[in-house]
């Protein structure tokens, strides 16, 4: 039996992994306000909870895999930087192992996904596949031969903080053009904005009462009603977001790309326009190696699925 936890910002949850399934979830609130020792008991605590709730032993737990946001050192467990919490070279594996007695293997939450998804999500039936999160910003992970691809000090991998235009828009990470600036939920609400501002009659106005009203779903809404405003904003959206598939796939050319986070539940209307913009632009042909685009399949359970299979491949190898 293996904890997986799913460490964040507001939130984190648990539950434990026994074959492919995941049990129910233990919660709990987090906060930058708490020491990191603080929070590393908080969490061994929502570990024995998770376990509480499966109906076994503490005892019986072999180890507890953590997908933590920030930049994380795999090999030691250790969260490098975290900026929302103010966090840097927080030793959390160890704190946590401390507490619980166990073993503790921690991971980058986005690559916690991707693993989740690769295992027991929208990528199991693939040796070699790609998770690209839309939300806040761009998370991504990418899966080579069935293992969890980190990079050097597991600092690889962000792909949101790749440029796809030259002297672009100026991104938090200090570069300009990044492809989170143009593709994450982020960037759709703001071309939303931008649009229903030049176009007052616009329907995405009925969706949206106001532009603090205006979220990833407005200009899908209005899109199925076609509006063509709301139609020139997920051009513009799709255009950005498959440019920087293209170019992850000509890169690693994984078998699959996976589309996750809040606006993938648009499903074939986010899916269908990617494909027609993806496969036509990539360098080697689908005849040749076979591609596909997807939505991925876990939701909010893909970082737990993730984080435990971790743990669990550190210890059975």
């Amino acid at each position: 039996m293996i904890v997986g936890i799913d460490l964040g910002g507001m939130s984190a949850k648990a539950a434990c992994l026994s074959g492919d399934v995941l049990t129910e979830k233990a919660r709990m609130e987090t906060s930058a306000s708490s020491s990191p020792e603080e929070t590393a008991f908080a969490l061994t605590r929502l570990a024995m909870r998770a376990a509480e709730i499966a109906g076994v032993s503490f005892g019986d737990v072999e180890a507890i895999g953590i997908g933590s946001p920030g930049i994380i050192d795999g090999s030691t467990g250790t969260v490098v930087r975290w900026y929302n919490f103010g966090w840097k070279d927080v030793p959390l594996a160890e704190l946590v192992g401390r507490n619980s007695s166990k073993p503790v293997f921690v991971l980058n939450d986005a690559n916690a996904a991707a693993l989740g998804e690769a295992k027991y999500g929208a990528g199991k039936s693939y040796s070699d596949c790609a998770l690209i999160t839309i939300g806040t910003g761009i998370g991504s992970g990418i899966i080579i031969d069935g293992k969890l691809f980190e990079g050097y000090k597991s600092a690889g991998t962000e792909f949101g903080h790749t440029v796809i235009r030259q002297n672009g828009e100026l991104c938090t990470c200090g570069r300009r053009g990044c492809y989170e600036i143009y593709a994450s939920a982020t960037a759709l609400i703001r071309l939303t904005r931008e649009e229903m501002m030049r176009t007052r009659n616009s329907l995405m106005w009925r969706f949206a009462n106001s532009l603090e009203d205006v979220d990833g779903r407005t200009a899908f809404a209005a899109a199925k009603q076609q509006d063509p405003g709301a139609q020139r904003v997920l051009a513009e959206f799709m255009s950005a977001l498959g440019e920087g598939i293209v170019n992850l796939v000509n890169i690693f050319r994984p078998q699959a790309v996976l589309i996750g986070g809040g606006i993938s539940a648009e499903g074939d209307n986010l899916i269908g326009p990617l494909r027609e913009f993806v496969y036509p632009r990539l360098y080697v042909s689908g005849d040749y190696a076979p591609f596909e685009l997807v939505r991925a399949s876990l939701g909010n359970d893909a970082g737990l699925f993730g984080a435990a299979e971790y743990a669990r491949q550190k210890i059975h190898g």
